[in-house]
């Protein structure tokens, strides 16, 4: 019976940690819409116009993951500058929160230039898939040059 419990919890454990970060995708469709959750990234003071993708991570003062995924796409940043991050307090924002069901931190929303959303993440990112996905989706700066 002991036995089994440490199995059924090492491959909950094992399923969780396989889905932390990961990226779910918006939708299947072919044509990407805009987004009905426009108006609350609108609230936020996002602008997805601004650049080829703008990542808004939602994050609270306590939250470690919150603070490492923050310095990793403010690095990314500073050379893609198709890149737009906007970092926001989800204490500060509960209506906001409730409507964008983030129920744990950190959560990034994925958002192409016209505002269509791309996905979503909750939990820390693995920098790899991080980086690959910002690469996929915004410019890099040219190679000793200035933008």
């Amino acid at each position: 019976m002991v036995a089994a419990a440490v199995v059924l919890t090492a491959a909950v454990a094992w399923w969780l940690r396989t889905r932390d970060g990961a990226l779910k995708p918006a939708g299947a469709a072919a044509q990407p819409e805009v987004s009905p959750l426009a108006p609350v990234f609108g609230r936020l003071g996002v602008d997805p116009s601004a650049a080829d993708l703008t990542v808004v991570q939602f994050s609270t003062a306590f939250c470690g993951p919150c603070r490492t995924t923050r310095a990793r796409l403010q690095q990314l940043q500073t050379h893609r500058p198709g890149l737009a991050y906007v970092h926001v307090d989800a204490e500060s924002h509960l209506d906001e929160v409730r409507e964008l069901d983030v129920r744990r931190t950190p959560t990034l929303f994925y958002l192409r230039r016209d505002g269509s959303l791309l996905g979503r993440s909750s939990g820390a990112p693995r920098p790899e898939e991080l980086t690959a996905l910002v690469d996929a989706h915004a410019a890099p700066r040219p190679v000793g040059g200035l933008s």
